[in-house]
């Protein structure tokens, strides 16, 4: 005697692999934007995403496109990120080296208490811009997944590199010099 399946167990199969190609779908909407990081790994520059936010120390706000003709590093970060914790002393020290050649670090604070972060940039000495955004909007665009990530900007605003991990100081000795040579 043959057993048939019936209508209920179908349904309630069918309605689970439903589900999880929902499920499939939505993660990989929601996943790091790679088009960033496939244009640089090409050897293209994609414009940077525009960035217009305020700063942390309630100066106003920072926009991407004010500091067009620097040299920018982008660096996401948050205070209770204990990779940012440790790449903050180095990001301090490149910003000596390159504030006087037109560029800079620009910090971006994200998902933070502001009261937390403005005790990071005491406790380290950041001297650098900071910018701060409480929900996290800014990441999208830049495909930011976690902290600490960081972008490199030419100064005609096009992103250079990408860091999906902390900065260290070989990266950036490899990356900004060639960049800190060109012209505006």
């Amino acid at each position: 005697m043959k057993r048939v399946l019936r209508p209920v167990p179908i349904a309630a199969i069918a309605a689970t692999i439903a589900l999880l190609a929902l499920l499939a779908y939505a993660v990989a909407q929601n996943g790091p934007d790679s088009s960033i990081d496939s244009a640089v790994a090409a050897g293209r520059r994609p414009a940077a995403p525009s960035l217009d936010l305020p700063r942390l120390n309630g100066g106003g706000k920072l926009s991407l496109k004010s500091l067009r003709g620097k040299v920018v590093v982008i660096n996401y970060w948050a205070s209770w990120c204990p990779p940012c914790r440790d790449e903050a002393p180095l990001l301090e020290r490149w910003q000596h080296r390159i504030e006087g050649r037109n560029a800079t670090i620009l910090g971006v604070d994200v998902l933070d208490v502001a009261a937390d972060a403005q005790g990071f940039v005491h406790r380290f000495g950041i001297t650098y811009p900071v910018v701060r955004d409480a929900s996290g909007a800014s990441r999208g665009p830049f495909g930011v997944g976690g902290q600490p990530e960081s972008f490199v900007i030419d100064r005609r605003g096009r992103i250079v590199d990408v860091r999906r991990l902390p900065v260290t100081d070989a990266y950036l000795r490899r990356v900004l010099p060639p960049v800190l040579r060109e012209p505006a």
